[in-house]
């Protein structure tokens, strides 16, 4: 692969001369080239940076990587395991070099912490550290202990020679559901543990691995992080509400709504707002790139479950499931038939058009709909279809 091709006008020459030999965990220098194309757009760059990805990690020189737990489930890791494009051992093998992991490792108890202690001595500014969990800060941090030490001492240690610093998860992000009132053990972010040291948060329970893999490969490529939100959360991945590209938001405009499990709106795919989904006030990309590798429809709302809003610090173990989500964004229908209508039984243009003469349709359909967001459970199931 060569780094200064461009692969928008030839991306055959960005190949180099063998392009289907494996270089990277099994896939060839197409397959890479075109998976880090990938990453590339995702988040927003061309495939000229793709390029660049793509050689940083194939690079014999691979980013240092000390991994550490605190109060979690180890969900976020467990996801990890279960990403497959590429897989798990060539993210280890061939992108970074797992020195340290608390729950991975081999070795265990003062081995274990011998070694991570040199691997961080050896690397000084060159490694990457990786939070996963809460930090209680409550009685000094007695909470959470490993080797004799508080997870509070440990971050701190750790954080002290990082060239760079990804809290992974909501737990490490916000403190997670621990930190749900009444917080008895005082948990918080990564980034309240060392408030000097800029923390990249991949919020999420769990975060989806691909956001993971792509803030390190750009960390690897440009030696800086992607851009950020306010919340220093990279805006490829949650620069847009869940809301906006839900695979339900038709039938939000629409006025169609589920009003509890498994009644007929559930069970007819409509949006789950009134069941508590916090889709429209969540910042994440989990209804564009999905969970598991297995395609469209793989997360909560594809399943039928409201969006938990786990991504937002104020929202996710905060709010109640069964509280309504705060709209951020509202964009009026013009019209919509019945969900049942027959095909080419719909609303005609013409008729469209004498409604909004009429009746100002923008402005009244978004305050009819304002009124059926209203009106709770009060409204039979049959009544959620829209009438035209």
């Amino acid at each position: 692969m060569d780094a200064t091709c461009n692969p928008d006008i030839d991306f055959e020459a960005c190949l180099g001369p063998n392009p289907d030999e494996p270089v990277f965990g099994g896939l060839t220098r197409r397959q890479m080239l075109q998976f880090c194309a990938g990453i590339a757009a995702t988040m927003g760059l061309s495939a000229t940076a793709g390029v660049r990805m793509a050689e940083a990690a194939t690079a014999p020189a691979r980013p240092p990587v000390i991994w550490l737990h605190g109060q979690e489930c180890t969900g976020c890791t467990e996801s990890l395991l279960r990403s497959y494009h590429p897989t798990l051992e060539a993210i280890l093998l061939d992108v970074i070099s797992l020195d340290y992991h608390d729950t991975l490792c081999i070795g265990a108890g003062k081995q274990a912490l011998d070694y991570k202690h040199a691997m961080m001595e050896k690397n000084k500014g060159k490694y990457v550290l990786v939070t996963e969990g809460g930090t209680p800060m409550k009685d000094g941090g007695i909470y959470c202990k490993v080797g004799g030490k508080t997870q509070v001492e440990l971050i701190r240690e750790a954080a002290e020679g990082a060239a760079a610093v990804i809290a992974i998860g909501s737990c490490a992000a916000w403190g997670g559901i621990q930190s749900a009132d009444p917080n008895p053990t005082g948990a918080v972010g990564t980034h309240e543990v060392i408030p000097g040291k800029l923390v990249i948060n991949i919020p999420g329970c769990p975060p989806s691995p691909y956001n993971f893999l792509s803030t390190v490969l750009y960390l690897l490529t440009f030696g800086r992080p992607p851009e950020l939100d306010q919340q220093n959360r990279p805006k490829f991945a949650y620069g847009r509400l869940i809301h906006e590209n839900c695979e339900r938001r038709p039938h939000f405009d629409a006025g169609r709504f589920a009003l509890e499990f498994g009644d007929e709106g559930h069970r007819q795919g409509f949006c789950l707002y009134k069941i508590g989904c916090k889709g429209p006030e969540t910042y994440a990309n989990c209804p564009s790139i999905g969970f598991g590798d297995v395609g469209f429809g793989s997360w909560p709302v594809g399943t039928g479950h409201p969006c938990f809003g786990c991504t937002e610090k104020e929202t996710g173990f905060r709010k109640p499931l069964h509280a309504l989500s705060t709209v951020k964004t509202l964009t009026p229908p013009t019209a919509f038939p019945q969900v049942d209508a027959e095909k080419g039984k719909g609303i005609s243009i013409g008729a469209a058009a004498a409604v909004g003469v009429v009746g100002g349709l923008v402005v009244g359909a978004g305050a009819m709909l304002l009124k059926q967001m209203g009106d709770g459970k009060k409204s039979a199931p049959d009544e959620t279809k829209e009438r035209v």
